[in-house]
């Protein structure tokens, strides 16, 4: 349905892997017996279609999508995947995701108690320099002399210049990650010798110099920012990964280049690109149509199929109560969720009783129930959503429906079935067995109580409201709640005081609700509930079959916070259990239109490597690090961001004193949480291991708790150091 070069499987990559002598994860050559690249590259159009293939190397797995000619072998073909192993690395090890399958090593992730036998580890770091192998190949049958030899010359020869370029960018992407991840690694590039031989390792402030070097060899030989086809890198790219590398200077050589980052930062921000009204639009099926994505990790549900990438990260995060249609994809994996200290990083004086408790989840079997079937719902007993229950199992029963339409008719069973039924002949709140259709004239939302016992039943039509000293109005009047008759809630966004609050029906107290206990149920005549801070709230009531339940949402209206709670908990009590921690709503196979993507198990939807948003933190950043730049430019950019998040509305923003190095680390985390930066904005901060902050499971303990300095970096893989004399284990390892 979209969008760049859709011929990423047909074509072999001309790569020798040159990583040492891989041992437990082999790369598969791609019919080294038939393929040469004299073969290949008689065709003109080749030069493109191997490129694609460099692209592809971050979106599939390997040449036959979804899977069966991987790549690199030795693990399951969607775990070796590119986007999916990078996604591991730098979100599951953070306060930003966990994962709940016990999957071999992958739990270790989150409590960062890894080692250098980990197959996961493995398997990203050989994904790396696979990547890297096919880009030095491709540069290498793209050089000067190469294509002088071919006889390239006139548009073509100017193209293949733009495409080597961009195979040099993608080189420094993957050692970018190498150097992050890794530190001290491997070192190959075009000019080496083609074959099998032990790589040197080069050492990271090395690694940096050289990547810093190739980013700016090639930034005047791409395209300008925006004139390329979607997918691929540009200027921006460059610019973007320049300041990425800049704003980590410190981590990787000991020398601060505040300077740097926040002028190619700043080259970003001035590139063209702008931010998308709504937030969501970046994380969705059609998100190849933003103006805010710089470079993509393209996907396509027809012809970029893997069990990596966006279909893990989308899949993986739906499970629970959670319906796999809403996020356009045809199941869920029941694996990814959040920590508290990401929610509250949107909620900060958040609790378990004033937020989750939300009335979806809470189910009303342990009560008898009786069923009513009608004209509304197509008479059918057998549907479970519209019943009356008897909290106490004596007969007496009690329920809201909504009947959309006027002349609404129904009737009683005690059974999901036609075998026994009520109804009332005279129309006198009588039942009768077998009596008439009950009716009622206006559409709307009734309370109805029905006694079994004395064969009588009650029919209301409410509206609700909010009242209390909390609200504007205080005791003296309600403050009106809004239904929607698609998630079945009363909801109502309120400024309040400290102080309390109760839900009433007709602006009247005969039928009025508290939450006696504060266990987030309500009770007819129930206590007061508490507000014990001012603020704007989000307010939803949920009746329907007891028990009825409600919610109390702090804060803001950040739209970014996109959590899905029901039947979730905030705190996680054992990472196994999907229940267990939010879950994460933010991607989706679903368009900004509402259409599902071209397929339910593969999304159309891209990751976003590179996003504006990104870029204007970035600058922030540097700036309050003392790097070369405008503190008025800073806050403007945050409060761009903030005001997007709030709708439009500047009641996030924040001022020049708020705008600190906390507070951006904060925002990041609100800004760009999934989309795999977490881990190096905690390095860089220094929080990411040590004790200075703790986030629930990290070091394998339910509050956290510190951890040792050397998992700021990862291992080589043993298979890797055992093969290669030439390779130093990072320490302590």
């Amino acid at each position: 349905m979209k969008k760049i070069i859709n011929i990423f499987l047909a074509i072999a990559v001309l790569a020798v892997i040159n990583t040492s002598c891989i041992k437990d994860l082999d790369t598969e050559p791609i019919d080294p017996d038939e393929v040469t690249a004299a073969d290949v590259f008689d065709d003109p159009d080749a030069y493109k279609q191997v490129l694609a293939k460099l692209y592809a190397g971050l979106s599939v797995s390997g040449q036959q999508g979804p899977s069966g000619m991987p790549d690199i072998s030795g693990i399951d073909e969607g775990f070796g995947q590119y986007l999916r192993g990078f996604w591991y690395h730098q979100e599951l090890t953070t306060d930003e995701a966990v994962i709940g399958w016990n999957d071999q090593t992958i739990k270790n992730f989150h409590g960062q108690n890894w080692g250098a036998s980990d197959v996961f580890i493995a398997a990203f770091y050989y994904r790396i320099f696979y990547q890297i192998s096919a880009c030095n190949e491709y540069i290498r049958e793209t050089s000067p002399s190469n294509l002088s030899d071919r006889g390239v010359s006139g548009t073509l020869l100017e193209e293949v210049q733009y495409f080597r370029a961009e195979a040099r960018f993608l080189r420094a992407l993957s050692y970018w990650h190498a150097l992050d991840l890794f530190a001290n690694v491997p070192f190959v590039t075009e000019n080496d010798p083609v074959g099998a031989f032990f790589p040197q390792q080069i050492m990271r402030n090395d690694l940096y110099n050289y990547i810093e070097t190739e980013l700016l060899d090639i930034e005047n030989a791409l395209l300008a920012p925006k004139a390329n086809e979607y997918g691929r890198a540009d200027q921006a790219a460059v610019w973007m990964l320049l300041a990425k590398l800049y704003l980590n200077a410190e981590v990787y050589t000991g020398n601060a280049q505040w300077n740097k980052a926040a002028e190619y930062s700043e080259k970003v921000v001035n590139a063209g690109y702008s931010l998308e009204e709504d937030y969501q639009t970046n994380f969705l099926a059609d998100n190849h149509n933003s103006s805010e994505i710089i470079f993509p990790v393209v996907s396509d549900g027809l012809s970029t199929q893997t069990w990596g990438g966006m279909t893990f990260i989308i899949h993986a995060a739906v499970g629970g109560d959670m319906d796999p249609s809403v996020y356009g994809v045809d199941g869920g994996w029941g694996g990814t969720r959040t920590t508290s200290a990401l929610v509250r990083k949107f909620y900060p004086d958040l609790t378990e009783e004033t937020f989750t408790i939300n009335g979806h989840g809470r189910s009303v079997n342990d009560y008898p129930l009786l069923y009513v079937p009608g004209s509304y719902q197509g008479w059918a007993p057998e549907n479970d959503s519209t019943v009356l229950a008897s909290v106490n199992s004596d007969g007496n029963y009690e329920g809201y429906l909504y009947f959309a339409d006027a002349g609404t008719q129904f009737k009683f069973t005690p059974q999901p079935d036609w075998s026994y039924d009520w109804g009332d002949n005279d129309a006198d709140g009588s039942l009768d067995v077998g009596g008439a259709d009950i009716e009622v004239a206006d559409p709307g939302y009734y309370k109805i109580n029905v006694d079994t016992n004395a064969y009588v039943y009650t029919v209301e039509l409410t509206d609700w409201g909010v009242i209390g000293d909390a609200t504007a109005e205080g005791w003296d009047a309600d403050q009106n709640m809004t239904f929607d008759p698609e998630t079945g809630m009363w909801s109502a966004l309120l400024d309040l005081t400290a102080g309390f609050i109760k839900f009433r029906a007709n602006d009247d107290w005969a039928i009025n609700y508290g939450d006696t206990g504060v266990d987030g149920i309500l009770e007819q005549d129930g206590e007061n509930i508490a507000i014990t801070d001012a603020g704007t709230y989000l307010i939803t009531l949920k009746l329907g079959a007891p028990d009825y339940t409600y919610s109390v949402e702090r804060a803001a209206y950040d739209k970014r916070a996109m959590f899905f709670t029901e039947g979730q908990t905030l705190e996680i009590s054992d990472i196994g259990n999907f229940n267990d921690g939010y879950a994460i709503e933010k991607f989706k196979n679903i368009t900004s239109d509402g259409a599902t993507g071209s397929n339910l198990t593969f999304p159309d939807t891209d990751f976003p490597m590179f996003r504006l948003a990104d870029a204007y933190l970035m600058y922030a950043e540097a700036v309050k690090r003392g790097g070369a730049g405008s503190e008025a430019t800073a806050l403007e950019l945050v409060n761009a961001l903030r005001t997007r998040a709030y709708g439009g509305e500047t009641s996030g923003n924040i001022t020049s004193a708020d705008l600190t190095l906390d507070f951006i680390l904060d925002e990041r985390a609100r800004e760009l949480y999934w989309e795999c930066h977490r881990r190096t904005d905690l390095v860089r901060f220094g929080l990411f291991t040590g004790g200075q902050y703790l986030w629930p499971w990290k070091g394998n303990v339910a509050a956290g708790t510190s951890t040792d300095s050397k998992y700021d970096i990862f291992p080589l893989p043993d298979g890797d150091v055992n093969a290669n004399s030439n390779l130093l284990q990072n320490t302590g390892y």
